[in-house]
């Protein structure tokens, strides 16, 4: 029986020597490996009760959608700045070389929500962190973190003491 990780290709030295990029496009692209990383995903919280799910642009928006429509439950969209059309609170983070922001609407959903963050991957955490720290300001309560693909190596958890991170694949010291 295959897992989500055989659907994963691995590109060495992409986008540069010594990187080996984790690409998604063949988990998504395929109708079995989606369905399979849309349940396994949804499988690893279902024990969790939260009210919405707030997912970041864009590649988290393309697991966050179909679990918010398999749990029904509303969609938050986190996006990058200059994104939304009404108000918003944003939030920046560091990045490899520079820094970005990201914002989400004010009225995403009410003070005391339990919410559930998704994105496609879990690296160093700067997202991560960022989108946590939007919910948060918002009045909402981060009952945990979902994402497709985990770097262990790069030790993002160590951003998210006291925040539960669930992966559907880890790689680490591959």
């Amino acid at each position: 029986m295959k897992t989500v990780k055989d659907y994963i290709r691995t590109i060495p030295d992409f986008p540069k020597k010594g990187i080996m990029f984790r690409d998604i496009t063949t988990v998504i692209n395929n109708a079995e490996g989606f369905q399979l990383a849309i349940d396994s995903m949804c499988d690893m919280v279902k024990d969790l009760d939260f009210d919405v799910i707030a997912a970041a642009e864009a590649r988290g928006f393309i697991f966050g959608a179909p679990m918010a429509y398999k749990n029904h439950k509303p969609l938050v969209l986190i996006r990058k700045k200059g994104k939304l059309p009404c108000k918003t609170i944003s939030q920046s983070y560091d990045l490899e070389y520079g820094s970005t922001e990201i914002e989400m609407h004010t009225d995403s959903f009410k003070p005391g929500a339990k919410v559930l963050i998704v994105d496609d991957l879990f690296a160093t955490g700067g997202t991560t962190e960022a989108m946590i720290k939007l919910v948060e300001r918002l009045g909402g309560i981060v009952e945990g973190v979902c994402v497709l693909v985990e770097l262990v190596d790069l030790k993002g958890r160590e951003r998210l003491k006291g925040y539960r991170l669930d992966s559907a694949v880890t790689y680490e010291g591959e």
